[in-house]
């Protein structure tokens, strides 16, 4: 058995450890999120999932020290709540994905003609969860970037600059 003293020193380091690295993993997701223009909600909700996730974690570690969970209970606590936080964000995720994706390549920039499932018109907006297009109606499209990724897509003023880029004759 462990002493008191000792399993809340092991408690304590175990939450500093498992905060320290939440902390840095949203920090790099904080930081690539703004610089493509995501919105405060997206970004504060995967700030929310990641503090989940930590919380989960650290209640599984202190479980294990208690001695009240074996190794197999604490994977399996922290797999099921990382597996209903994950569920619960899917679309969201997928988007994000996407965005990131479409972004990196530069199928999509501000101002492009683009054409998607009947909606034509132009790149207002480029965020990570959805791109919006303003069509010659004058009304605004908000489309979700996995259905831009999943296609198709038809750029009508980018061919030059992905024709250089991929070598596209």
């Amino acid at each position: 058995m462990i002493p008191i003293l000792q399993l809340v020193a092991s408690a304590a380091v175990t939450a500093v450890v498992v905060i320290l690295i939440e902390e840095v993993i949203s920090s790099i997701i904080r930081r690539a999120a703004k610089a493509s223009g995501a919105s405060p909600t997206v970004i504060r909700d995967v700030g929310a999932a990641l503090r989940i996730i930590a919380a989960l974690v650290i209640l599984a570690g202190i479980l294990s020290l208690t001695g009240l969970a074996s190794g197999f209970t604490t994977l399996t606590i922290t797999g099921i709540g990382t597996l209903a936080v994950s569920l619960a964000l899917q679309t969201t995720l997928s988007n994000i994905i996407s965005g990131i994706l479409l972004l990196q390549d530069g199928v999509v920039h501000l101002n492009d003609t683009v054409e998607y499932d009947g909606v034509t018109g132009r790149v207002v907006r480029l965020a990570l969860r959805n791109t919006w297009i303003k069509m010659d109606s004058g009304t605004i499209a908000v489309v979700s970037n996995s259905g831009l990724a999943y296609g198709p897509l038809i750029n009508h003023t980018a061919t030059a600059r992905l024709s250089k880029k991929y070598a596209i004759e």
